[in-house]
């Protein structure tokens, strides 16, 4: 089964979708198997992170600013700044995730939540599929 989300961004920063991609789990009925969410854009990713303290993305979203600034003198920059900094971004990050399914459920830790990183500082329409491979 595969179901495409959309998450809208308001621009560059860690979002955090567990209970979207956990309600296209629990709505499918696999009991046991895994979850394969895939990004499908080239200047946003995926990224399983702690979901307690919002310190940690804070601190995530400024080492990755600081490892890609925007506007070095790359050649791709049609549009804008942030340009050919989101697509490396997003080379350096990941773009699909796998995650096991277990009593129905995303087999995530105690402190672990999903994320799309936009990379782009202007909001966004983000494609998301939630694959499903398991047991009913």
């Amino acid at each position: 089964m595969t179901e495409e989300i959309v998450v809208e961004t308001p621009g560059r920063g860690l979002h955090e979708i567990t209970d979207r991609v956990g309600d296209v789990v629990q709505a499918s009925g696999v009991s046991g198997g895994l979850c394969t969410v895939f990004v499908r854009h080239t200047s946003a990713s995926l990224l399983i992170q702690e979901n307690a303290d919002p310190s940690a993305r804070s601190d995530l979203e400024r080492w990755l600013d600081r490892f890609v600034p925007d506007g070095t003198g790359w050649d791709h920059t049609h549009e804008g700044p942030d340009d050919m900094p989101s697509h490396i971004r997003a080379a350096v990050t990941a773009t699909s995730l796998s995650i096991p399914v277990t009593d129905g459920r995303l087999g995530l830790g105690t402190w672990q939540g999903v994320y799309l990183w936009e990379h782009r500082h202007r909001a966004h329409a983000r494609r998301v599929l939630v694959h499903l491979m398991g047991d009913a």
